[in-house]
């Protein structure tokens, strides 16, 4: 069975979500929309996210120059923080649980009534279908309080004031004058009740200055699909943002929980590897065991070091070494500053054209875990001979190692510490602009070449089917 940190559904949840927005905040993106006089004290917030970068970083922030605002952030100890401020903490809930789990997808639900006479039920929160009653800090809104909601001022989802987040979004949506459950938007599956699945919300009232922004289309990420017309503006973002990584069909990412020397430094939805002074070894947050399974990585132009992508029997934290190292207890095969592909104690093969100065490179890479071999290309044409799509004829046997019997693997990324690189990690839902734009068998994933028969990408649905 494949190793998944996140708890999310594996399997067709029915109602599928298309795209989700991807906002880094190395680029200060974040979009915006100004709403008119609404309803201040009545209203639901509904969005779905998943984290990338840990510690601070905000969802939404509403500032009307320096008091009163509004702040929704994952605060520097990964907790949920909701705060309005006019003058005094208006509204400060802090929860005791922290979302730390970079592979999930969380849903997230804060309803305002402030004329409820039970101070708690004047703001509730819910995430995955479950109202959160555990709060590390606790103070609930004077009867009747207006936020700043529906104020007539500025909205910014992905940052506050000069703050900003480092996440994927997806079903993002504000209703206007409910307080609404957070069965308005998602259900706990009925084969699986421990799984809460978004449901269709567009047929929701909205009312005036609510919204629901799918993010379907990739000119114009802040569309508003409630019928208001009140469409966000983006600020540094562009189609490439869109994402297919969704809460119905999850895909894997690096995983930043999990650094070997903390050199690497992840960025574009934990996607981009940027290397940093010494050796980096940032490893898969998808696990697998069996199923054939398809991977692309686009690498910057070469000057110098070693830059190796492959597979590894370990996670980087309990290896204690870079993957490509055959001595390490890992298994796994990398492009070396030599050109070729080692690991696990299987000769040196050369792979053509890929050398030190050769310039950038996408890298694909076919694992076959049924049959435990393994084969690589550069720039559309696979070394050795091999024909993964074909049979196993040439391609690479995988090892297994006598320090790790587990038998689950991971894709694995490496970069030196001479000649800082970047490798652009795509699963099947890319950070980077596709020239040609080739799927698997399924019609999952975006990838730059052909995906050999029999071959996916690494995603939940595909998970499902063929892990």
């Amino acid at each position: 069975m494949p190793l998944i940190l996140g708890t999310n559904s594996i399997k067709d949840t029915g109602y599928n979500v298309a795209n989700s927005c991807r906002f880094n905040d190395d680029d200060s993106a974040y979009m915006h929309f100004t709403p008119g006089s609404g309803n201040r004290r009545t209203f639901t917030i509904s969005m779905w996210v998943k984290r990338a970068k840990l510690g601070e970083a905000y969802l939404w922030g509403i500032n009307n120059g320096t008091n009163p605002y509004t702040q929704i952030v994952f605060d520097a100890n990964d907790k949920l923080y909701i705060n309005d401020y006019d003058g005094g903490e208006d509204t400060q809930l802090i929860t005791n649980q922290v979302f730390r789990d970079v592979a999930a997808w969380y849903h997230i639900v804060i309803a305002y009534d402030t004329t409820q006479s039970t101070a708690a039920n004047r703001v509730k929160l819910y995430v995955n279908g479950t109202r959160v009653t555990s709060f590390a800090t606790e103070t609930y809104p004077a009867q009747n309080f207006d936020t700043e909601w529906n104020n007539g001022v500025q909205q910014d989802l992905g940052k506050f004031s000069t703050s900003y987040g480092d996440y994927y979004l997806a079903e993002v949506c504000m209703v206007e004058d409910s307080q609404l459950a957070p069965t308005s938007f998602g259900e706990f599956d009925e084969d699986s009740p421990q799984i809460w699945k978004p449901i269709d919300v567009s047929g929701l009232t909205f009312n005036t200055e609510g919204f629901y922004l799918d993010f379907e289309d990739s000119g114009d990420l802040g569309d508003d699909e409630s019928g208001n017309g009140n469409d966000f503006t983006e600020v540094n973002l562009a189609a490439t943002d869109q994402s297919t990584d969704t809460c119905t069909n999850n895909f894997s990412t690096m995983n930043s929980l999990d650094l070997h020397f903390t050199n690497d430094t992840l960025s574009e939805g934990n996607l981009l590897v940027t290397n940093g002074a010494n050796y980096g070894f940032p490893i898969s947050t998808f696990g697998l065991s069996s199923g054939k399974w398809y991977f692309e990585c686009q690498t910057s132009s070469w000057t110098s070091g070693d830059l190796a992508v492959g597979i590894s029997a370990r996670g980087s934290d309990a290896l204690g070494d870079e993957f490509s190292n055959n001595t390490g207890g890992s298994i796994g095969y990398g492009f070396r500053s030599n050109g070729g592909v080692y690991g696990g104690g299987v000769a040196l093969v050369a792979a053509d054209g890929y050398t030190t100065g050769s310039g950038a490179h996408i890298i694909g890479m076919a694992v076959n875990l049924d049959d435990n071999k393994l084969a690589f290309s550069v720039n559309g044409t696979w070394q050795g001979s091999t024909d993964p799509g074909a049979g196993t004829t040439n391609m690479l046997s995988i090892q297994a190692s006598s320090t790790n019997d587990t038998g689950v693997y991971f894709i694995a990324l490496s970069g030196a510490n001479s000649g800082a690189q970047t490798m652009n990690a795509n699963f099947g839902s890319p950070a980077f602009s596709i020239s040609s734009g080739n799927t698997d068998g399924n019609g999952f994933g975006n990838f730059e070449y052909a995906v050999p028969s029999g071959y996916f990408a690494l995603c939940t649905k595909n998970l499902a089917e063929n892990g």
